[in-house]
């Protein structure tokens, strides 16, 4: 399913297979979701993406063609394509450990080939190994919205009183893992939508309500996965002193002004970008350790329209899943 210019629909081509160059991999897709990055991408609010484009970096597949100088991996193994597709490795961010910030990145869905398809191209060393166990179409969600989800809650910090602000597919994930960890976690979601405050509750939030409510406690930290600006100053009043409030989208509407008495007294506000592999690593291991139970919406892929259309309007709770 393949992006010719933004703000179009999708449209379902034939294109030849493609041998794997050096250091690549091709992988068979089983599953692919779709993230509301994807929708940035398709609505034209991420800049030039390489079009055309074939969306969709949260890929489940199978090795069917293995390049040359490719280490550890081999036809048969089943593994996961992650947004992050590639890095140069030498500039002062990758030097660092600090790869998510890349000068010279590739990303998946965006600026490389994605999953929207029944196989994909991958560099073999942004490919996480995935083991036989759980299902691909469950497993999906995890490579963005639970990889993303996992890197703004250790920027979160270890307080015990955490908010989550737009409760889709990361705050479903993230919700487990935060009641895993101990953590008390506060759902904020569109103001009325009792659907989605009902689903918070029945994965373990002790608190449920629309984004325009104060919590019943002050907030250690606070996560940002909604795309609307406005609620920056909303999570910034719900936060104790000291506390820091994440925004963790690649994109967001524009921040109105707000006093500064709401950011004083050392609340911070910061961003997440991107990912590492380490950021994989860490998170592949601990959802497999807890146990994460991912709610998914499955869709064939010359549905990819719907999907898209289904998650910007909010139509489903959890996660959106292509399946070849």
């Amino acid at each position: 399913m393949i992006l010719n210019h933004a703000r179009t629909p999708l449209v379902w081509t034939d294109l030849p297979d493609r041998l794997p160059g050096h250091g690549e991999i091709r992988v068979q897709v089983l599953a692919c979701g779709v993230c509301r990055t994807d929708l940035h991408v398709v609505d034209g609010e991420l800049p030039h993406p390489n079009s055309p484009i074939v969306p969709g970096h949260e890929v489940i597949g199978r090795i069917d063609a293995v390049g040359s100088g490719v280490d550890g991996l081999a036809v048969g193994d089943r593994v996961g394509i992650p947004w992050l597709g590639h890095t140069c490795g030498v500039c002062r961010f990758c030097r660092s450990g600090r790869e998510n910030l890349c000068d010279a990145p590739l990303f998946t869905g965006y600026t490389r080939d994605g999953g929207f398809a029944t196989s994909t191209i991958a560099d073999a060393r942004f490919a996480f190994p995935l083991g036989e166990t759980g299902d691909a179409v469950d497993l999906a969600p995890l490579l963005c919205a639970g990889l993303i989800g996992w890197r703004a809650l250790k920027l979160a910090g270890e307080g015990k009183h955490l908010g989550l602000y737009g409760f889709g597919a990361a705050a479903h994930i993230l919700t487990q893992v935060a009641r895993w960890q101990g953590r008390e976690v506060y759902a904020f979601t569109r103001p009325g939508d009792h659907t989605a405050q009902a689903f918070a509750r029945s994965l373990g939030a002790i608190w449920a309500g629309g984004s325009d409510e104060a919590p019943p406690v002050a907030l250690d930290a606070a996560i940002i996965f909604a795309t609307v600006g406005d609620l920056v100053p909303c999570a910034l009043r719900a936060i104790d002193k000291g506390g820091r409030v994440v925004c963790a989208g690649i994109h967001m509407s524009d921040i109105p002004a707000f006093p500064y008495d709401v950011l004083w007294e050392e609340r911070q506000l910061v961003s997440v970008a991107n990912l590492t592999r380490q950021d994989g690593l860490e998170f592949l291991k601990l959802a497999a350790q807890i146990g994460i139970v991912t709610t998914v919406t499955r869709y064939r892929l010359d549905q990819a329209n719907q999907a898209l259309a289904d998650l910007r309007a909010g139509r489903f709770e959890g996660a959106a899943v292509l399946v070849p």
